[in-house]
């Protein structure tokens, strides 16, 4: 006999624990009480004590009257007389049937064939009661549950069983003969039980459990049928968490079962403060565990939610109507619960794309953003410009924003754009660093692993208010959710190339002027045919510049996006329409193209030096005053006449301050002339890859030709 000390298993009941099926006991005095032995290894010899006499002292009928006597008891978990329970420790904590030695072996191998479900039953048993504890989870709950209901089934079965014992109709044939319906389905659920147990599976992870084991069992309808009707009921508790998140955007998920996980640290106000804002994406998110059968509905579902819960946000508290055929209830083969899922999805996407389109006037925002961050409506900013000037001279640190935003509410009202109900949300700021610098920050961005390391990164020794200037917006939630504080920013990157470009087209503008003024005066001469050669070249870049990215960039791009917008169907699409739209702007206004940017800025700063050296036409004789100009650098009338007065006495002394005049008017011309060219094989190389860079090819590499 084993050495080992017997001791009672806590989940197997022991022989005298009342069961009301099983009463009226056959040689009821002989039970034992020594209950189920637990040891690491087991003997086969070994068997409680207390037992009169081996079995194999009494008659091959009185025999298999004992062995089903005790089977009877071992089908419930109970040990017998001749069968005792042992559970031996390892890997799987296997569950052992041991039977007296001297049994007739026939009786032997009838009884080891019904061990089997004896450990099924006490498997589920243990699981039933482990799992329908309150930490497991609502669906071990329903699990345990649908179990439970199992084994009432099969403890009435083994109740009839012993009935037809004791009227003595039961052979050992007979027990064996009718526990054959219930052997393998009882092993089916073992082998999941054995699975969730070994890996302490929760929630979805359940469900997964169930639904493979039932394909892997597709050759036995029977078993395939109980372990999909395990699933149905299982899930229900799951349905229910699913059901409450698509209809009212509310996650009542008390044991984090749901595969949909809230971020509350995130809050909506991130979307108009950071750059990198993740509320949207992060704020509910999918978690890995996600049940097989809801994978491909998965990002429906997280969406459905995140709409409602705007709506709510929005202080429009709404809810998906629900029809009694449109209730969760179900996993089946129809999928009617992905139809459900479906119409809940429409609902809100509907109703959320309308609440911002209508109540919030998304169109409208966007229009007014387009006319002011854009340029599209000119005439505010010319107005600005004119009375900012001083101001957007000093350097970015010396800039009062405040009376900047005064001047720029000065401009709104004295111009159309008064009309605009939206004016009112415009506002002003001032970076502190230059556009190529600026856009190097933006991780996000492509340019950013092309220049983060580049040496033409540095700071120019003095940059101004008109380099640093920038337009920005007010918006409120809901439309944040489109115009974000990223979305802001790449308008804001567009608007200060725009800015710029628009700052040196005045300049010129004013240079042309001067030429004109002195054309009028009849001071004709080399300087001045060359230098008004040189104005009209670089005007005719700047401008083909501007027209390049209103009419053949923005324009364009906005007519799609606008048409785009008018057909979405959720607000995902309107996000991705507005994102593709600046995305290509940026690209296509040469903002990501750092090559060509800095060829850009380097050829407007040529343009500014020399529309700040024009001053010299009108200065090159010594005997000639310092005249003052205008804002924009232009003479004025009495300023002409004098300088009529004073040329036709003077023409002796001007040849060599002419001469000079000449050489730094060439200078300009070989700089701007050189850069022109350059950028030809640029925009040649380039336009393979960007087709768009050919129809900028053709403005720009036509200027000064003639």
């Amino acid at each position: 006999m084993d050495s080992t000390i017997a001791t009672p298993c806590p989940s197997t009941p022991k022989w005298n624990v009342d069961r009301p099926f099983l009463t009226g006991r056959f040689h009821q005095e002989t039970k034992s009480t020594s209950g189920v032995t637990e040891s690491k290894g087991f003997s086969v010899d070994h068997f409680s004590s207390g037992v009169d006499k081996p079995i194999g002292c009494y008659h091959a009928a009185i025999q298999e009257l004992i062995v089903i006597d005790d089977l009877l008891f071992a089908l419930v978990g109970i040990e017998g007389r001749y069968t005792s329970i042992k559970r031996v420790r390892g890997k799987d904590n296997s569950i052992i049937f041991q039977v007296d030695a001297s049994m007739d072996l026939a009786l032997q191998d009838s009884a080891k064939r019904m061990f089997p479900l004896c450990e099924s039953y006490l498997l589920i048993n243990q699981f039933v009661e482990s799992r329908s504890q309150f930490k497991t989870g609502l669906v071990n709950h329903a699990f345990a549950a649908a179990l439970r209901a199992l084994l009432l089934d099969y403890q009435a079965m083994v109740a009839q069983l012993e009935h037809q014992f004791r009227l003595g109709r039961l052979s050992i044939q007979g027990l064996w003969f009718y526990c054959q319906p219930m052997m393998g389905s009882m092993q089916a659920l073992s082998i999941v039980i054995k699975k969730a147990s070994a890996n302490n599976f929760t929630g979805s992870a359940v469900l997964n459990l169930l639904q493979s084991q039932a394909k892997a069992m597709a050759g036995d309808h029977v078993i395939r049928s109980l372990l999909e009707k395990m699933t149905q009921s299982t899930s229900t508790a799951y349905l229910g968490i699913l059901e409450r998140w698509v209809y009212e955007g509310v996650i009542d998920d008390p044991y984090c079962e749901f595969f949909i996980a809230e971020n509350k640290s995130l809050q909506k106000e991130s979307l108009t403060q950071d750059y990198d804002a993740k509320y949207w994406q992060q704020r509910y998110s999918l978690k890995g565990d996600i049940p097989s059968f809801l994978a491909n509905a998965a990002e429906t579902i997280l969406t459905t939610g995140k709409y409602l819960n705007v709506m709510k946000e929005c202080g429009h508290n709404i809810q998906v109507p629900i029809a009694e055929n449109s209730k969760l209830t179900s996993v089946g083969s129809t999928h009617h619960y992905l139809e459900c899922i479906k119409a809940a999805y429409d609902f809100a996407s509907g109703e959320l794309l309308n609440l911002i389109k209508e109540k919030y006037d998304l169109m409208g925002k966007l229009r007014s953003i387009k006319h002011y961050l854009l340029l599209d409506q000119g005439d505010f900013l010319v107005h600005f410009m004119d009375i900012a000037r001083e101001e957007l001279m000093k350097k970015p640190d010396e800039i009062s924003v405040e009376k900047l935003q005064s001047l720029l509410d000065l401009a709104l009202r004295s111009t159309a754009a008064v009309a605009d109900p939206c004016h009112e949300d415009l506002t002003c700021c001032v970076e502190q660093t230059t556009l190529l610098k600026r856009l190097s920050t933006l991780k996000d961005l492509e340019i950013s692993q092309t220049v983060s390391s580049s040496s033409d990164l540095e700071e120019p020794v003095s940059i101004t208010g008109l380099e640093t200037f920038s337009l920005s917006y007010k918006v409120q939630w809901p439309l944040s959710l489109v115009i974000s504080r990223k979305s802001l920013t790449k308008y804001q990157l567009i608007f200060r190339f725009l800015f710029h470009c628009k700052h040196v087209n005045r300049q010129l503008c004013a240079a042309w002027q001067l030429h004109q003024g002195l054309r009028r005066l009849d001071m004709q001469g080399i300087a001045i045919s060359v230098s008004s050669l040189l104005c009209r070249n670089m005007l005719k870049f700047i401008n083909s510049l501007l027209h390049y990215l209103t009419f053949e960039v923005i324009e364009p791009n906005w007519h799609v996006m606008h048409h785009r917008l008018q057909s979405a169907k959720s607000i995902d699409e309107v996000i991705q329409y507005h994102n593709f739209f600046l995305e290509k702007c940026l690209r296509e206004c040469l903002l990501l193209s750092p090559v060509l940017l800095k060829k850009m800025e380097r050829m407007k700063l040529i343009c500014l030096q020399y529309a700040a050296a024009t001053q010299w036409l009108i200065t090159y004789s010594n005997d000639t005053p310092k005249t003052g100009t205008s804002s924009e650098g232009s003479p004025n009338a009495e300023q002409y006449k004098q300088l009529k007065l004073r040329i036709p006495s003077r023409i002796q002394k001007v040849s060599s301050e002419n001469a000079t005049v000449i050489e730094s008017i060439l200078k300009f011309e070989r700089e701007f002339t050189a850069e022109l060219q350059s950028l030809g094989p640029i925009l040649s190389s380039s336009s393979r890859a960007e087709p768009y860079l050919t129809h900028l090819a053709q403005w720009l590499l036509g200027v000064g030709r003639d």
